[in-house]
């Protein structure tokens, strides 16, 4: 008979781990694991059998152009999210605006940020729809008619200018950190040397804070890239998007091939997975100037 180990060579569960348990379990079922068939569904036929025919269907007929409006419509909201979401932040980290807007500045991007679906198509629909109260407002006191001139929110722009309401916020939320990071004492010592405020921002904030704008610029297209609801709420099946094609084959009410739909979604991983590792390489090169 084996005498029992000591307390200190006992076995302990480790209960510094315990906490983050759910927060595994929950990637494990949600993200891991549904990722993991996403992949293995776009290399299978519906026998089981392996196969690249899904894959090759990416290339192949009207395919291409779904992922090339994506591509642009991400493009497009990424590339004035972070214009517009930079100068607003830069006004209130640097611009010497009082204080106090900050914190409700900071608080309405968090929510706005996370507002999407269906609640943010109606709320566009109401505002800017063909009776929406903008479009009417601006019809009846200036006699503009916004949808006359070529506005169209079921469109390329409409669904550009949506997604801008959470594109905007969410370039505010990860951009102010960066820009509280520049140092005091860069801006005073170009000052010395003779460097005026464009010379300043040219060749001193914006070459530290680079990194930061073009990795949040590629998370900024990940989310765009990514985004469903809002788009399928919207505009319904009228905008041939990669999201909403993709939704129509899982649901297999249009062409019944759910296999085409995992590799739609393999492609989605593929662009979302790039954009995501250019964020996360170019944020840590970015973290050791700010140290």
């Amino acid at each position: 008979m084996t005498a029992p180990l000591p307390a200190k060579l006992r076995p302990r569960l480790p209960m510094t781990w315990l906490g983050i348990v759910p927060f595994i379990i929950f990637a494990l079922l949600f993200l891991i694991l549904p990722t993991m068939n996403i992949v293995v569904g776009a290399f299978q036929n519906p026998a089981g059998e392996m196969t690249l025919a899904n894959v090759k269907q990416l290339f192949q007929g009207a395919i291409p152009a779904y992922y090339l409006i994506s591509i642009k419509i991400s493009l497009a909201s990424s590339s004035i999210g972070c214009l517009i979401g930079f100068a607003v932040a830069a006004s209130v980290t640097l611009g010497g605006l009082p204080k106090w807007i900050r914190g409700p500045l900071l608080t309405f991007s968090g929510v706005a940020s996370n507002f999407a679906g269906v609640p943010l198509a109606f709320a566009f629909l109401a505002t800017l729809g063909r009776l929406g109260l903008v479009t009417m407002l601006l019809k009846s006191w200036f006699g503009i008619n916004i949808y006359g001139l070529g506005f169209n929110l079921l469109s390329f722009w409409g669904l550009t200018l949506t997604y801008l309401f959470f594109q905007i916020p969410l370039m505010i939320l990860i951009i102010t950190p960066a820009l509280d990071g520049l140092k005091r004492e860069w801006k005073e010592a170009a000052s010395i040397l003779g460097a005026t405020g464009p010379q300043y921002w040219r060749m001193v904030a914006l070459p530290i804070l680079f990194p930061s704008l073009l990795g949040t610029f590629a998370l900024l297209f990940a989310n765009a890239f990514g985004a469903v609801a809002t788009a399928y709420a919207l505009t319904g099946s009228s905008m041939s998007i990669v999201p909403i094609v993709l939704f129509a084959q899982i649901r297999g009410d249009v062409l019944q091939d759910p296999h085409l739909g995992y590799a739609l979604a393999f492609g989605m991983i593929v662009v979302t997975g790039i954009a995501n590792g250019v964020y996360v390489w170019l944020r840590t090169r970015s973290e050791r100037w700010m140290q």
